[in-house]
């Protein structure tokens, strides 16, 4: 194809500017999937260290002191969103240590129940996750400030004012000292015991759903008649408020690279349109049509887009790598989509930048320039 030879003779001509520009749109395009990935992987572990190892969406009664029903999980699990709906019962417990006390929120149900809301089993960090009758497991800051460990024996005072001795069976560490101070795991019978509940009366359905941002859709599902129903969302407007403002920063920030990048691609290929007004105005005397003349920048810009893009694959997962080895919580994982995507839009501001040129190289008049020398 001759316009895409002479597209790569007008590249080579000028190694320097051809690097720069390729260098300029690598640039572009690594600091928007650098910062891209960034922005996203710290929202992931913003909403994680919130919700990962908690209920999404819990239903409770709406009277105080009434029970729910056990059924309204296996509902629950009727909707497609739903990956986890279980059933618990909730009591309040004191430890008392001398003139010191500390409140535990107690949850009790099925071992395995617990574990898929909660992730106990990966992370205790001493002794084992069993909640066999009698056992408990506790939070490393209440353990540390009650110096109890495994075996140990914990005396609490529960609803109903009578003593109860649980075997410490684990201790876990689930991300925020205020749930390893306050949360405590019991199974089911024991709670059941202690607030005189029968076989199908729970305190509270525990729900968890696949896409944690689609949880007041389906909690709006989930409204019956004598149920409360508790979305996560509801609860935390301030992290959602700072996650709208970081991705609008993310998203403004990359506004002005590909505006910087586009002006940088425009720029170079108008300027390559005036240095080879002469070569273009041969070319259309010896028969090249107006379309084919404006085809070569728009060749030239596909050309240096496509390898500007690749470079900038390239450094982007060489930030993100660099990244790594920062003094921080949390790793930033490349995202396949975000990176389609930027070089996609990478290769479109290319082919847009090469518009004007191809335009004014259209009009070229072969006579003039050959007139002109």
């Amino acid at each position: 194809m001759l316009a895409l030879t002479i597209a790569f003779r007008f590249l080579r001509s000028q190694p320097g500017q051809t690097a720069l520009i390729i260098a300029g749109i690598g640039v572009g395009i690594a600091v928007q999937i650098f910062v891209g990935s960034l922005i996203t992987s710290l929202q992931d572990d913003l909403v994680d260290s919130t919700v990962g190892s908690s209920a999404h969406i819990t239903l409770l009664p709406e009277d105080d002191g009434e029970q729910i029903s056990g059924d309204l999980a296996e509902e629950a699990l009727r909707q497609p969103e739903v990956t986890t709906a279980i059933p618990v019962r909730r009591m309040s417990g004191l430890y008392v240590s001398g003139d010191q006390s500390t409140p535990l929120s107690i949850t009790g149900g099925d071992p395995e129940d617990i574990d898929s809301v909660y992730g106990l089993s990966e992370r205790i960090v001493d002794g084992e996750f069993a909640l066999e009758d009698g056992q408990i497991l506790v939070g490393t800051t209440f353990a540390d400030g009650a110096a109890t460990g495994i075996g140990d024996e914990l005396e609490l005072v529960l609803p109903n004012g009578e003593p109860a001795s649980f075997t410490v069976a684990g201790i876990f560490d689930l991300g925020a000292a205020a749930a390893n101070e306050r949360l405590a795991f019991v199974d089911a019978g024991s709670v059941g015991d202690a607030l005189g509940l029968g076989d199908d009366e729970y305190s509270a359905i525990e729900i968890q759903v696949a896409d944690v941002f689609t949880s007041t859709e389906v909690a709006q599902r989930l409204e019956s008649p004598g149920v409360e129903v508790v979305d996560w969302q509801a609860e935390n407007q301030e992290l959602l408020s700072g996650l709208a403002a970081q991705s609008g920063s993310s998203l403004m920030i990359q506004a002005f690279v590909l505006v910087a990048v586009a002006l940088g691609i425009a720029s170079t290929l108008a300027i390559s349109a005036v240095q080879k007004t002469r070569q273009i105005g041969i070319l259309k005397a010896m028969g090249m049509t107006d379309a084919a003349a404006g085809r070569i920048f728009l060749l030239q810009a596909l050309i240096l887009g496509v390898t500007g893009v690749a470079a900038g694959i390239g450094l982007g997962y060489l930030l993100i790598w660099g990244f790594s080895f920062a003094p921080v919580d949390f790793d930033v994982r490349p995202s396949p989509a975000l990176i389609a995507i930027s070089a996609a839009i990478g290769v479109a501001v290319a082919l847009a930048s090469s518009v004007i040129p191809s335009r004014s190289t259209s009009r070229v008049d072969p006579i003039e320039v050959i007139q002109g020398g």
